[in-house]
């Protein structure tokens, strides 16, 4: 009997890792995490690891490169599918759970990213281009489904050497092309948006009070560059800025509390652009008795096991 691919997702403070830890103790599964930031060793607090969460239950990809690092998408889906069939070969099921949707999707397409090297002449020759003209040059290369690849210099730069790199080694483009996955049950924490403000809002003090800042002080004091984190976004640009002393700690906590409210509305539109590019999910809400939540995951489940 085939076990489908299971992935719980959700915006951020919806209680992703409860639900997964939840189901994988009810259907014996370990938890892939599907999160760009949780990679990263000494960045918990800012991450939201919640590490005491999963108890018992095997997580992966959690930890995995030190800070100061940059993962990328051909990195994960690579650790992914080496996790997966570790997982598989102890007779284990698979939960993908997280809220990079980039990360999720890219699975779910079945996306395979040929390893590219990189090309010092075309990199010397796109120097002290704009963001503006990089992004420019790969629009005309490829369509542009999302802007990860053009949100700083740097990344267009990268993407443009490897669409060069497929336009001249054609077998490698071929090997990048997507085979989507046809045995995967997706499931997504629904959460009103007034309720996941909150929730934001009161995780953000709390992680404060647990000290988050001394967290990015520690990092700044471990000689990891202050650009290195605020390149992490969200809790690592702003504590950043704080502990550097360009934003006052009033400045600091309301400017970072608007800036996760709106990389939710974010997920929340990615996942959206999901359900619109043939990927269904089985939304259920948040606040679902842990039990019922449970049994309805399962449901889900047998019922695509079943097709």
């Amino acid at each position: 009997m085939s076990k489908p691919l299971i992935v719980i997702t959700g915006p951020t403070a919806s209680g992703k890792t409860r639900r997964a830890v939840e189901l994988a103790r009810e259907i014996d599964a370990e938890i892939i995490s599907a999160d760009s930031r949780q990679v990263y060793r000494g960045m918990d607090l800012g991450t939201g690891k919640d590490i005491e969460e999963y108890g018992e239950i095997p997580v992966h990809l959690i930890d995995i490169c030190p800070a100061g690092y940059k993962y990328n998408l051909f990195e994960f889906l690579r650790d992914f599918e080496e996790a997966k069939a570790a997982i598989e070969a102890r007779g284990k099921r698979v939960i993908l759970c997280g809220g990079t949707g980039l990360y999720v999707e890219s699975v779910l397409k079945g996306l395979r990213l040929p390893e590219v090297p990189e090309n010092p002449e075309l990199r010397k020759s796109l120097e002290g281009k704009s963001l503006e003209e990089l992004t420019g040059i790969l629009a005309g290369m490829k369509t542009l489904h999302n802007v990860t690849d053009v949100d700083t210099a740097k990344r267009a730069i990268r993407a443009i050497e490897i669409q060069t790199y497929y336009a001249e080694h054609p077998d490698a483009a071929r090997q990048a092309e997507p085979s989507p996955l046809t045995d995967a049950v997706v499931i997504g924490v629904d959460i009103d948006r007034e309720s996941r403000r909150r929730r934001i809002t009161e995780r953000l003090h709390a992680r404060l009070d647990a000290g988050m800042i001394d967290e990015v002080r520690r990092l700044l004091d471990s000689g990891i560059p202050a650009a290195d984190l605020i390149y992490y976004g969200l809790e690592y640009k702003f504590l950043t800025l704080h502990l550097t002393g360009a934003l006052s700690r009033e400045e600091m906590v309301s400017g970072l509390e608007i800036a996760i409210h709106q990389f939710a509305k974010r997920q929340m539109t990615w996942f959206r652009g999901m359900e619109n590019r043939g990927f269904p999910i089985n939304w259920l809400p948040y606040d679902l008795p842990s039990a019922e939540f449970t049994a309805r995951a399962i449901a889900l489940i047998e019922n695509r096991t079943t097709d």
